[in-house]
């Protein structure tokens, strides 16, 4: 996860790390370019250095990547060559790589070892090492996710509460488009943007900048806002530049901004002003308001920190005026990282990766009777939390729906913003979703109908699919228990698919494969049609030749096959000839089509219209006076079978 608002923590805690040495690889590590920085490391590993500092620094360089593979191999033998003098941090790390693999008993083993050499055991008696990985795992699960539209390949994250509407971060302009070719050309910064929320559809729609005031040439993230919506609290860096080459630290800093209604009636964020905590020394970010608006919780790593960053509270006082900041202690934070602190009237939620958990960052809550005393915090289980890193956690908790933030492999980009229904345990919920292809060719199949019906027949629910062959029921249904899919597409077998729901509260996603009725029948512009190939008349004459009915002998083929199929027969011609003459020449064709297969036994009432229709719809730019090749009149010269029913 390479995210400014996480790494930037991280980059001062490892700056020190730079020597003449490793000059090129440490200017990548600390412009947070860890893979370039690994490739360095590595070179000079491969030329025979496998000292302790290098060995860290490649390790590290994966880890904050959470390229956890590749972290827990150079680890591995950076505590083989020196275990008995290294820092407790890389047993810690070494530790989270293992749970990063899913290699949860290795990662129990060395989480103990952790704890035994850290100096730090009183501060670390929060880390219940007999609470495994694989316990979290096997809670039941609580969540239902689902992914984004405003997700981008880039980094979108940091979700708040905004009136109805949501806004979050992230490091593309409003002019991105998921659709477009859109080209980097200079730097990407974090900036703050408005979406609306679809609660329906659980989705959010990008509407654009949240403030033009706020979004600077700076990064802006992570924000809370007052219960009037009329003061806001949020973060911003202190320096944009070259990053550590150009010898400045790049610094958090938390200002504070009123919501103030002009002349004109608009309304904008006004008086901007620093939080009077921050400093040049350290970083303060991720701010969050308490529910009744008294204290206010960031995120630091100043004097006094536990880890290497810690949670802290401030009282709000009168006119712009704060506490000294306050430690919420050993309950909450760790040696590790705790983030992106939300309050609620009961519980605070907060990202680490210092309580055991199932990799990188994941999510913790922890009710508390007053704003300063907490309970020991508890992992919120699979699958909100995953083996990457898993933060930025707000939730509605009258409708137990939210918002949370995730770079695991399934998303779209480098962070992803996921929008969650939390089930009640005990209860199990279940959504289904999936996709409709065709069985021969693997085509996915657009505006198919789906229809979700009960074990008794009951139909729940009727969808189309997107224009990629997705379809996402709303309708929650019920756990173990037995559905009917039954899909239905002109041209295409109607398809049923029966399917028993699992035990645990999740969406699933049932893909169908349909079969095509026959190779004959086609769809063009939305129409069904039999096709056949060129029919040929004799000059200015409608009677059948051979060759004409070997095609037509093609559609008295499919209408008895399909004993409900109902046509309509169009005939057209080229436009060389008198407008008029070519109306009725062609009209008289198709009446003769028609008459044919008549007469091999189809009922006329299956013809509901055989009709000529001259040069009056060409199907190219030949018209009159158009010069064109014999191959493109050719073109126009055709007969169709339209399919009304089958």
């Amino acid at each position: 996860m390479k995210n400014i608002i996480i790494v930037i923590f991280i980059s001062i805690s490892t700056i020190g790390f730079s020597q003449e040495k490793y000059k090129l690889a440490d200017t990548f590590f600390e412009k947070m370019q860890y893979l370039e920085a690994a490739k360095e490391y590595e070179a000079a590993i491969n030329n025979g250095d496998n000292s302790k500092d290098v060995l860290k620094k490649i390790g590290d360089a994966y880890y904050f990547n959470t390229s956890m593979k590749s972290a827990n191999k150079w680890y591995g033998k950076l505590i083989t060559l020196y275990e008995e003098d290294l820092e407790a941090e890389y047993f810690f790390r070494y530790s989270k790589s293992f749970q990063g693999m899913e290699k949860y008993s290795a990662a129990k083993k060395w989480m103990k070892v952790f704890v035994a050499k850290s100096k730090k055991d009183v501060l670390n008696s929060n880390l219940n090492t007999d609470t495994t990985s694989k316990h979290i795992l096997d809670q039941e699960p609580q969540f239902i996710l689902s992914n984004l539209s405003i997700n981008t390949v880039f980094s979108d994250f940091a979700p708040m509460y905004y009136n109805n509407k949501l806004v979050y971060a992230s490091e593309i302009d409003s002019s991105y488009s998921q659709t477009s070719n859109y080209k980097i050309n200079k730097p990407l910064y974090f900036n703050l943007y408005l979406g609306d929320i679809n609660y329906e559809n659980k989705d959010v729609i990008m509407e654009g900048d949240f403030s033009k005031v706020l979004n600077s040439k700076y990064h802006e993230a992570t924000l809370s806002f007052s219960s009037d919506f009329k003061k806001v609290y949020y973060t911003r860096n202190n320096y944009v530049g070259n990053g550590a080459n150009d010898g400045k630290i790049n610094r958090l800093k938390l200002y504070s901004a009123t919501l103030v209604e002009g002349a004109d009636g608009k309304k904008d964020w006004e008086n901007i002003k620093e939080l009077p905590f921050n400093s040049k020394e350290y970083s303060v970010g991720h701010p969050a308001l308490s529910a009744d608006g008294t204290k206010l919780y960031f995120v630091s790593d100043m004097p006094g920190t536990i880890g290497e960053t810690d949670i802290f509270v401030v009282d709000i006082l009168k006119d712009d005026v704060y506490s000294q900041p306050k430690n919420l202690g050993t309950k909450i934070n760790t040696s590790g990282k705790e983030m992106f602190p939300f309050l609620t009237e009961n519980k605070l939620y907060f990202a680490s990766d210092g309580h055991i958990g199932l990799g990188g960052l994941d999510v913790f809550e922890s009710n508390y009777s007053t704003n300063t005393v907490f309970e020991t915090a508890i992992n919120l289980g699979a699958p909100l939390n995953s083996v990457l890193d898993d933060f930025g956690y707000i939730v509605n908790e009258e409708t137990n729906t939210g918002f949370v933030c995730s770079n695991r492999n399934s998303g779209k980009g480098d962070d992803d913003i996921y929008s969650f229904e939390r089930i009640e345990i005990g209860v199990c919920k279940q959504f289904v979703e999936g996709y409709i292809s065709n069985n021969l060719t693997g085509e996915k199949i657009s505006n198919a109908n789906v229809s979700l019906f009960s074990s008794e027949g009951d139909k729940l629910e009727e969808i189309q699919t997107d224009i990629n062959g997705n379809y996402s029921f709303q309708k929650e249904i019920s756990c173990n228990t037995e559905f009917i899919l039954k899909v239905h597409k002109n041209g295409f077998d109607l398809k049923e698919k029966s399917f028993l729901t699992t035990d645990k509260s999740e969406k699933i996603s049932i893909p169908i494969g349909i079969d095509k009725l026959n190779e004959l029948i086609v769809e063009e512009n939305g129409l069904l049609k039999i096709k056949v190939g060129t029919i040929y008349f004799d000059l200015d004459k409608w009677d059948i030749r051979k060759d004409a009915a070997f095609e037509f002998d093609k559609v008295v083929f499919l209408l008895k096959q399909y004993p409900n199929m109902i046509i309509n027969i169009e005939s057209h011609t080229d436009s060389r000839g008198r407008d008029a003459y070519n109306l009725l020449l062609s009209d008289k064709r198709a009446k003769a089509t028609r008459d044919y297969i008549i007469s091999k036994g189809i009922a006329p009432n299956r013809i509901i219209k055989a009709k000529g229709y001259g040069e009056t719809r060409l199907i190219n730019k030949c018209k009159n006076r158009v010069p064109c090749s014999e191959m493109l009149h050719q073109l126009n010269r055709r007969s169709e079978f339209i399919i009304l029913k089958m």
